[in-house]
């Protein structure tokens, strides 16, 4: 089989491939560029696998007139930058010991033993420059039947890195068949070490729940974390019941991860968000009042609590709610603090002014500026 796709017939990744091949080495690109290729979709990240030992691909990069960067050379990786672009260039690995977090590895010239040490058979695909397709365990079938398992005996697989766990169910999300389910013994395996999750780093937990909730449909997964206590383990107290009405009533809107959590619930201090996600998280998850209020209050959020509050009522949006969301997020209150001077100061001119936007947001922005400052008055 034979792979064709821009970036790997791009001059940038072309002469990558013969940098490492003019010094006799063999060069396959490997991984998501290779997965995502083959299905059709998006390839953000380069992967470029070579039985050159990390120090000679920085040779040969540098003798070929490209840039190598020892992004992390003691685990064999080095980014090869051609024309701008970054490729992850990794020589071949295999494991001499793992922990449940990191790996020792060793160097190695087999692409089999390489691609034995990753995760799913679906992920262990490789592509020569010419685009010819190296299947070294099978993963194409898989592929193409969307099936996503883990290689090899999947409780062994958990056991060197137990952030396999959320990957499973992430990358089932991404790329298996709703139809087909998860596969039954990689859930099993994950069910059965769930609490290696507890040894794993905020950050990695966090990325991986992002990147699951993003997916375009995470509920099958994500309620199947739900019944095996994994969900649990990552967002204490979340209730996965309101996430898949949510899905349907998002209908084209772009997946978005926040609104997701927002609607599971839950403790989520163990996803290590960002300040801005948090208060962003709070606000929607506190959220109250009618659209308008909504929107004006959240700005572009405010569509994400109208659509939040619909599911998690099990009800569909009200006719015109997600317009009037919208309206309030663009409306700008009428008035200002000067409007009431000098007749109104100190906390008599605030409790004026927050009179009158009462009414102005219980209107939906209907009182103009005349009625609102007579509402300010009226105290």
């Amino acid at each position: 089989m034979r792979l064709t796709a821009d970036w790997l017939e791009a001059e940038p990744t072309q002469r990558v491939f013969a940098a490492l091949a003019g010094g006799g080495h063999r060069a396959l690109a490997v991984g998501g560029c290779v997965r995502n290729a083959l299905l059709g979709a998006p390839v953000s990240d380069i992967d470029i696998a070579t039985d050159a030992p990390p120090e000679r691909v920085v040779e040969l990069a540098r003798a070929a007139g490209l840039k190598p960067v020892p992004t992390g050379i003691e685990h064999g990786t080095v980014t090869v930058v051609a024309a701008g672009v970054p490729h992850e260039v990794t020589t071949f690995r295999r494991d001499v010991e793992t922990d449940g977090r990191r790996a020792t590895v060793a160097f190695s010239d087999d692409v089999a033993e390489d691609a034995g040490r990753r995760d799913f058979t679906v992920n262990a695909l490789y592509a020569e420059a010419d685009g010819t397709v190296v299947d070294p365990l099978g993963g194409l079938p898989d592929l193409r039947a969307r099936h996503v398992r883990f290689i090899g005996d999947p409780e062994a697989r958990i056991r060197e890195d137990y952030l396999r766990i959320l990957r499973f169910f992430r990358f089932t999300a991404w790329y298996g068949d709703p139809a087909l389910g998860l596969n039954a013994e990689g859930l099993a395996a994950c069910a059965a070490h769930g609490e290696g999750l507890d040894r794993l780093s905020r950050e990695r937990i966090g990325h991986e729940m992002r990147r699951l909730l993003a997916a375009p449909d995470p509920a099958p997964c994500v309620a199947a974390m739900a019944r095996t206590g994994l969900l649990a383990r990552v967002l204490p107290g979340a209730d996965d019941r309101a996430l898949a009405p949510l899905v349907h009533l998002e209908g084209d809107r772009a997946p978005d991860w926040l609104r997701r959590l927002a609607v599971l619930g839950g403790d989520a201090s163990g996803l290590r968000l960002s300040n801005v996600e948090a208060r962003a998280l709070e606000a929607l998850r506190e959220a109250d009042g009618r659209p308008f209020a909504l929107g004006h209050a959240l700005g572009v959020r405010g569509e994400d609590a109208v659509l939040i509050r619909a599911a998690s009522l099990g009800q569909p949006v009200a006719p015109g709610a997600l317009e009037e969301a919208r309206a309030g997020a663009a409306a700008t209150f009428p008035l200002r603090a000067k409007d009431l001077m000098p007749g109104l100061e100190g906390p008599a001119l605030g409790e004026a002014l927050a009179r009158a936007k009462a009414a102005w947001v219980a209107s939906a922005g209907a009182l103009g500026r005349d009625a609102l400052l007579e509402v300010a008055r009226e105290g």
